[in-house]
């Protein structure tokens, strides 16, 4: 007995383990020229994420080991659980820009202590099978929502590009700022930061120089690549030779002191020192966070789960992993002060176009990032800030999404209109407004058209008789009891006659309620009254479950229209006495569905036919 629970406990856990640490799976076929493959794509992405990790710690008003401290621990985690190969987990100007909004002029533990709030937060999410609510927020909300951060960003980057010195919240009082301080930009700045950008932009079509296979191509590819680095180590070499070879102080802002060594392995602060000697408690922390305890989290898994789907090459991806995995980085980040975390496009494609084979990739590009804070902490003094505002200017100024506007405008101007308020919304009112606002708008569309479906009306003529058949094209819940009743009623008077059968088809429908069952017994009296029946076809059999539970009077249904005749002619020799559907009866009309669930309906066989296409109002 012991032994065959042993084996019951063995069988259930193999695929909860393979599944919650895909390792698993892939390890036994891992091959050399997969480690070779995957060391060099991990070291090509951890010297494209070490200059972008100090410039994303400047965007978030951290100090620029922060950035560092937060890279290295998702890309390892992400190697025993993640299913995306593409995959980096770390930070990004998402999660910088998200991060600098809710926490700024707090103290360094507020951002920490954010992280492991995000990743709580994505945690009960993936043991809620809330992965769906990632689905509301559609591709033009997500376009404008994307392309407003863009815009936010290069425009925060203005300030470190020109050599400004100034503080501000929100994209509004940044453009009023930097209009007021214009006049104080640095020329070095300037010329440093603007020839950077030029040179990244310019370096990034590298790739696709020379002929495929070429040893021109190749050596592009690598330039292209790896273009964050080495202008970031030009700059910094050039720095370092100004003051400390030719002994001249340097003309242009640099990042500073960078605090050397690992980060303290700690438990997430939940406290931290307030202003005037005080102490800021949880409470305090987390109510600062307002919207963004639920904002920071849900865009990274949207984030996360958009970049997996992008590089899964049509395969299924299972959300509620990437959220789990997520979350787990998070959460174990926030032990090793890091700023909230997830994937990030430029990095997949740095990965993707770098050979990467599995997510072992991430192995050495945490390990390379350890390296650099342990050996190379000193030389990141003499990076220029310009530099890094470069560097993210150069990365975000592709993400602002010009190429859905014409086929919007051409096809769906309804989604233009909120592609357009959700990218003003995100840039007026701040981005978890915005994000609020196209979400809102999305699911308004949604409830008008569960409210006001489409309903086609046909008079149909058969060989065994004639019928009007009236087909809502959108389910059936209260909100649209209205419309289809008045839609029955005014088919019954005109295509019917007042006097033809009614057959109501409910074929798109997945269920009903309380209150659609309840108006649908009256419409089934009403027309009674007159003379005229209402017969139902093609209803699922959650819905005739609660048609049986809640005793529908007057209710007959087929489950295809080949069963049409019976119930017609049924109907007219039965007359005044089948004034109701008795619960035997009912339930044999709920197996007939069952049987026929997943066939296909047959064809009406019409030997004439009036359609009219009657929209809702």
């Amino acid at each position: 007995m012991s032994s065959s629970t042993s084996k019951s406990r063995s069988g259930g856990w193999g695929p909860l383990l393979r599944r919650r640490l895909p390792i698993v799976r892939w390890m036994p076929l891992y091959g050399r020229e997969d480690a070779v493959a995957d060391l060099v794509a991990g070291l090509t992405l951890g010297l494209t994420l070490i200059p972008q990790s100090i410039a994303y710690a400047l965007l978030a008003g951290l100090a620029p080991q922060y950035g560092l401290y937060s890279s290295f621990l998702g890309s390892l985690v992400y190697v025993l659980m993640g299913t995306i190969k593409e995959v980096s987990i770390g930070p990004t100007s998402l999660m910088s820009l998200l991060t600098a909004q809710y926490t700024h002029d707090q103290p360094v533990q507020a951002v920490i202590l954010l992280t492991f709030l995000a990743g709580a937060v994505q945690l009960g999410m993936a043991l809620l099978q809330l992965g769906f609510l990632v689905d509301l927020i559609s591709d033009p909300v997500t376009s404008g929502f994307t392309s407003a951060y863009s815009v936010m960003i290069a425009v925060s980057q203005l300030k470190g590009l020109l050599g400004l010195r100034f503080k501000a919240h929100g994209f509004v009082d940044t453009l009023c700022k930097l209009a007021q301080h214009i006049t104080e930009a640095k020329l070095a700045d300037s010329m440093l930061g603007v020839g950077c950008v030029v040179v990244l932009i310019g370096m990034k079509k590298l790739g696709t120089v020379g002929a495929p296979g070429s040893g021109l191509r190749r050596v592009a590819w690598v330039l292209s690549i790896g273009r964050n680095a080495l202008v970031v180590l030009v700059c910094a070499v050039t720095a370092y030779v100004w003051e400390n070879v030719a002994h001249q102080p340097v003309p242009f802002a640099l990042s500073g002191q960078v605090q050397p060594g690992l980060p303290p392995l700690s438990l997430p602060p939940f406290s931290a020192p307030g202003p005037a000697n005080t102490t800021l408690s949880f409470v305090d922390m987390a109510t600062s966070y307002g919207g963004g305890l639920l904002v920071v989290p849900v865009v990274g898994v949207l984030a996360n789960i958009a970049i997996a789907k992008s590089f899964s090459n049509g395969a299924p991806v299972d959300a509620s992993q990437e959220m789990v995995t997520l979350a787990t980085c998070n959460l174990l980040a926030s032990c090793v002060s890091s700023m909230p975390t997830c994937g990030a496009f430029t990095r997949s494609a740095v990965s993707n176009a770098s050979g990467v084979r599995t997510p072992l990739a991430g192995l050495y590009s945490g390990m390379l990032i350890l390296l650099a804070l342990v050996l190379l902490t000193p030389y990141f003094y003499y990076i220029p800030k310009a530099t890094l505002a470069a560097v993210l200017i150069s990365a975000v100024v592709f993400l602002v999404d010009f190429g859905i506007l014409k086929p919007l405008w051409r096809n769906s101007k309804r989604s233009l209109l909120v592609t357009v308020l959700t990218f003003a919304a995100c840039l007026g009112m701040g981005v978890e407004a915005g994000l609020l606002l196209g979400v809102s708008l999305d699911l308004a569309h949604l409830v008008y058209l569960w409210a006001r479906p489409p309903i086609t009306v046909q008079l149909c003529k058969a060989r065994w008789g004639e019928y009007v058949l009236v087909r809502p094209e959108v389910g059936l819940f209260f909100p649209a009891m209205g419309v289809v009743r008045d839609a029955v009623v005014t088919a019954a008077a005109g295509e019917g006659g007042a006097a033809l059968p009614m057959v109501l088809d409910c074929t798109h429908f997945r269920s009903l309620d309380y209150t659609a069952v309840k108006g649908l017994e009256v419409l089934v009296r009403e027309l009674g009254k007159r003379g005229q029946a209402l017969h139902f076809m093609g209803l699922p059999a959650s819905a005739l479950r609660l048609v049986a539970g809640l005793g529908m009077k007057g209710f007959t249904h087929c489950a295809a229209p080949r069963d049409l005749p019976g119930i017609l002619h049924a109907q007219e020799g039965a007359g005044d006495k089948a004034d109701s559907l008795s619960r035997a009866e009912t339930g044999l009309a709920l197996v007939g569905a069952d049987e026929d669930e997943g066939r296909g309906q047959d064809d009406h066989e019409l030997s004439s036919m009036h359609q009219q296409q009657r929209p809702a109002v």
